[in-house]
């Protein structure tokens, strides 16, 4: 993993200081439980005493229960910790508006790919970002390439979980279907985990900052050309 050479790249990923090791970076199969009870009563009647024929109780139609179903449970989220990676993280979901070339839209799909920068970092799935991402994003290309490195031969990341606090965009373009958006941008800590659950480094949360995110609007979908921290 070229990590020096992540951090010392001008991304949208402010860089910190890992404690030990020398890494320096930034910042889950549903099981579904159905269970059906049936159950019934038989029909019956008896003879009359000493075999002498009497008028046999009117049969009952079978009763069946009616097959209920138990509410289907959903798959409980655990983050990660020493023990192992995050499970069942709910994976990000693009609204219907954030498909649309709209102040709206773009402001709904910059939310959608931060989710989508979070899911990365507690999945190593990049997929999602892949597909909100421009294939030019260098910095983008930076992250994906973190995230999915420190997710494989056994590694796994603790904490960088992304939220947005707000999102703001003009709708201006600045070049043919391309816009701007402003996002406040906090990020979880974050532990380096090694395959035996050691912890190679730590960086600090991020605080709320300023990103500017570049979009263009191309095909009838968004992708994101470059997601950088604001300059004070």
């Amino acid at each position: 993993m070229t990590t020096q050479n992540f951090l010392s790249s001008r991304n949208f990923i402010r860089s910190r200081t890992i404690r030990s090791g020398g890494v320096r970076s930034t910042g889950a199969a549903l099981v579904v439980g159905l269970a059906l009870a049936l159950s019934g009563c038989n029909p019956g009647g008896s003879p009359g005493p000493g075999g002498t024929s009497s008028p046999v109780a009117a049969e009952t139609p079978t009763s069946s229960a009616t097959a209920t179903p138990t509410p289907t449970p959903s798959a409980v989220y655990k983050p990660a910790d020493a023990s192992g990676p995050a499970q069942n993280v709910p994976v990000p979901v693009l609204p219907e508006v954030a498909k649309t070339e709209t102040k709206e839209g773009l402001e709904a799909f910059t939310r959608y790919w931060y989710s989508a920068l979070s899911y990365a970092y507690e999945t190593g799935d990049i997929s999602a970002l892949e597909s909100a991402s421009d294939s030019a994003c260098a910095s983008c290309k930076k992250v994906k390439h973190e995230v999915t490195d420190w997710h494989a031969s056994g590694r796994w990341l603790e904490g960088g979980r992304v939220t947005v606090d707000a999102v703001d965009s003009n709708f201006v373009q600045s070049q043919p279907s391309t816009y701007q958006a402003i996002a406040q941008v906090q990020q979880e800590a974050i532990a380096y985990h090694l395959p035996d659950g050691s912890v190679k480094g730590r960086v600090a949360a991020l605080p709320t900052t300023p990103d500017i995110v570049v979009a263009a609007y191309i095909g009838k979908v968004w992708k994101a050309q470059t997601v950088e921290h604001m300059v004070k």
